[in-house]
Formats: C-alpha cells, structure tokens, sequence
C-alpha cells in the first residue's frame, strides 16, 4: 500500500468538507483510480464540473500517472489563477491577500532601455451575468501557482522580445474595484509589450490553479466550476 496527501480546492474542497486528505491506496494505483475512490468516499465531488485535472507534486500529470508512495496528489478544478523567476526578464512573481500596488509594479520593470510599459489590471466589478456582484473571493493551490505563474514568465520573454516582466495576483477576498491580478511589461517598443501583456494574463487564467468565488445578491458560485454533467479527469494540461 501507499499513502499519499490528497489536496481539493475551491468547488472540490466545498464537496468534500475537507481541503486535505491523508489516504492509502493499492500500490500502483493510477489517478483515474484514486478520482474514483474518492468518488465513492465523497459522492458529492461527482457533482462537480468534468474539467478536473491532477496535479502530482506540482506538475500537471494524466489520469494514468501513477503515484509513488509519499506524493501530493492534487485534484484541480478548473481555473478562473515573491519569488525570482530564474531569467533575467523575470522580476517579481507573487500571490498574496495584501492589496496590489500597481505603481510598485511598474516601478519594478522600468528601465532606461524601454520605450513602452504595458500594465494589465484585472478588478472586481459590479455587475456579471446580470447578477450583481458584493464581492470576490480567490483561493489558489499556492506552491504549484507560483511555479505556473514563473513558467508563464518566462515563456513570454522567450516568446517576445521584452526587457522585463513581473506578476501579482490576489488571494481571499477582493472588494469591489479592487485590483486581483496585475502583470506589468516593459519592452523597447509597444508591440512586443502589448503581446506579451496579453499572452501571460490569458496563460494565468488558464493554467494557474487559482479560483474565483462569486459572492452576489442572493447567493455565490465558484465561477467556471459549475455543476453541467459527470465529472471525468482532463488530459495533462500547461506547459
């Protein structure tokens, strides 16, 4: 047998009334096989979305990856979202609850070598869907998160020609206009900071594990982790 630590997040975490799990299971036990288990040990996960993806010691994985004794095993509702990147475009990369400091941000990546500073500013809004929106609350798988949000950062700088980019992104509840994610590119021209602005928040909404909980008059939900039909685990997902 081994034993392994299961994590649930956001919609998943709700279902099972538990956030992490120690479990044991028949050694050579695949992914597809653990959803299941649990499955049976807490029906209402089955209740949720079919974009379920795992994550084994905070790299995306198939459900025929087969854990080892003593992994994190990790199952990822679908997404919404400091530490040195390791490359030398790379600055700042964070997750926290602390408000953002936009002007910080663009502080950090200018240089004199730069003509264009794009900043991307992600805030809550009143109104979604015809609902009116009280507040938003975030939740992030944190370790893998920030390892997703460096790859994206690195990826665009080798992707564009860009002199700097650096990331924040919210954790808990942000109020309306309020600031959850803020990416701040500079570049010798516009072009390259433009795209490079607009590839790393499309990569963030769709590879971090960060969720985003809409509270509004009347009621709340875990946007895109909606209940549709039964869930099966997805193919490997990111980089």
């Amino acid at each position: 047998m081994m034993r392994v630590t299961v994590k649930l997040f956001a919609v998943l975490r709700e279902r099972a009334k538990a956030g992490e799990l120690e479990r044991e299971f028949p050694d050579g036990a695949t992914i597809g096989q653990i959803w299941r288990r649990l499955g049976e040990e807490f029906p209402a996960l089955m209740q949720a979305r079919d974009a379920v993806s795992c994550a084994v010691n905070y790299e995306y994985v198939t459900p025929e990856f087969k854990p080892r004794d003593g992994d994190e095993v990790a199952f990822i509702p679908p997404v919404s979202g400091g530490v040195e990147g390791g490359e030398p475009w790379v600055g700042t990369v964070a997750i926290g609850s602390e408000p953002i400091d936009v002007g910080a941000l663009e502080c950090e990546v200018a240089c004199r070598a730069a003509g264009a500073v794009v900043t991307f500013v992600g805030s809550t809004r009143e109104e979604n869907a015809g609902r009116r929106v009280v507040r938003l609350e975030y939740d992030a798988y944190l370790p893998m998160a920030l390892r997703e949000m460096r790859k994206i950062a690195v990826d665009a700088g080798r992707r564009f020609r860009i002199l700097r980019i650096a990331m924040r992104h919210r954790v808990g509840v942000v109020e309306l206009g309020e600031a959850s994610v803020a990416i701040a590119v500079c570049a010798a021209h516009r072009a390259p900071a433009f795209d490079a602005c607009r590839f790393a928040i499309d990569r963030v909404k769709e590879a971090a594990p960060i969720w985003k909980k809409e509270h509004f008059e009347g009621g709340e939900l875990w946007v895109g982790c909606q209940t549709s039909h039964p869930p099966r685990l997805s193919r490997a997902v990111g980089n």
